[in-house]
């Protein structure tokens, strides 16, 4: 894996003006260096984004929420939920995963219309025959995902070490959708594009069809009883469907805190104990035709590269993701966050790095090693993000 770079601290240093920039800025608010007609697409997107569906608009039969912002909405839309979910799949001994897509899976949708209820008798989507793990999954706030979308794939890839060749006990290793481009959303960097993550959400959500995704899915592998579907696909046309991925690709991440003095001592030990060969502190995003995306250094804390986490969080596999593998989490905005790990289980960010396993128990054990000044600010710089 990648160390990084030698200047990585002085480099966040320098970008203490960003941040006494950006300290003006509210949460929520859109990127940088916008122009008109884009700013315009953001607020459209907005309203999209927070666009309520009904039946008779398009709404499931299937779905887990009314809108994009019912599941993100904390403190803005696009922030975090409290909702959780349920994915599944299927993990064979050979290492072959499958998502249980032609039987309804990965995503498990816990609401049904009416029109469902009365057809087959069900309050939610049944679980597929056949999966072999179940994994719960919390909403996480899209804050930055646009910058995230515009890091080149050589930049991530630079970051792995999937043999660990350097000997360091990390061994980063991408995920690849199965068409076999990169993958870099989701809790498993299945997804390689925001386009394609927006897209795929709306159906699998909100049971939304759309120009990228015009087939509904299956009802636990069975085709949708006729006259259940309201709405002749795709339920949105290109325009919406675009407004509302301009929307979240805009969403700039949250304005970082001015540092205490005990909190640039933790932004130390945060390298010290190595935190940051995962959580690595700024990637860099490419040439991009937006120039608020272009170029830009982002203060994000991950790799998008999947670890090993051990034992004790491990579920389902995905991609070419084993069960106990996730993609490093970004940390940008953790301070708005209510519930940490993929799942929701940790209530702190100490819980969180205390409960952190395989490759990071190095880096826990050094945690837990601290000196009670020494974790306090830690988590206090942890807090400012």
């Amino acid at each position: 894996m990648r160390l990084p770079p030698p200047g990585a601290l002085a480099l966040l240093s320098g970008l203490a003006f960003m941040a006494a920039c950006a300290a003006t800025m509210k949460v929520g608010a859109p990127i940088e260096g916008l122009e008109r007609d884009q700013r315009d697409q953001f607020d459209r997107g907005r309203k999209g984004f927070e666009r309520v569906f009904t039946p008779r608009t398009g709404l499931g039969p299937l779905f887990n929420e009314t809108s994009c912002a019912g599941c993100h909405e904390d403190p803005v839309s696009g922030g975090s939920g409290e909702e959780s979910e349920l994915h599944v799949a299927a993990y064979s001994r050979g290492g072959v995963c499958d998502p249980l897509i032609e039987k309804g899976g990965p995503v498990i949708q816990h609401k049904v219309t009416p029109e469902l209820k009365a057809a087959l008798g069900i309050d939610s989507e049944p679980v597929p025959a056949g999966a072999t793990a179940k994994g719960t999954r919390t909403s996480p706030a899209l804050f930055g995902l646009g910058l995230l979308d515009a890091v080149p794939d050589e930049e991530i890839l630079a970051l792995a070490d999937p043999d660990d060749a350097d000997g360091d006990g990390i061994s980063g290793r991408p995920n690849r959708n199965y068409d076999g481009r990169l993958g870099r959303f989701g809790r498993k960097a299945l997804v390689p594009t925001l386009d394609e993550f927006i897209a795929g959400a709306y159906v699998a959500e909100q049971g939304i069809t759309n120009p990228s995704v015009p087939d509904e899915e299956t009802i636990g592998g069975k085709p949708v009883p006729e006259g259940v579907d309201l709405v002749p696909d795709p339920e949105i046309d290109r325009k919406a469907l675009e407004d509302t991925i301009d929307f979240v690709r805009f969403l700039a991440p949250p304005p970082s805190q001015e540092l205490t003095g005990a909190a640039k001592h933790g932004r130390k030990i945060f390298s010290q104990i190595r935190c940051d060969r995962c959580h690595v502190p700024v990637l860099k995003t490419g040439e991009h035709a937006v120039e608020g995306l272009s170029n830009r250094e982002v203060a994000a804390y991950t790799d998008l590269l999947l670890h090993d986490m051990g034992p004790e969080l491990s579920d389902i596999c995905l991609g070419l993701a084993s069960p106990s593998e996730f993609r490093t989490q970004p940390l940008m905005g953790l301070r708005l966050s209510h519930r940490f790990l993929h799942d929701g289980r940790a209530k702190t960010i100490e819980e969180a790095v205390r409960m952190h396993g395989g490759e990071a128990s190095a880096a826990r054990d050094r945690f837990n090693a601290l000196p009670p000044d020494g974790r306090n600010a830690l988590l206090e710089f942890l807090k400012s993000l």
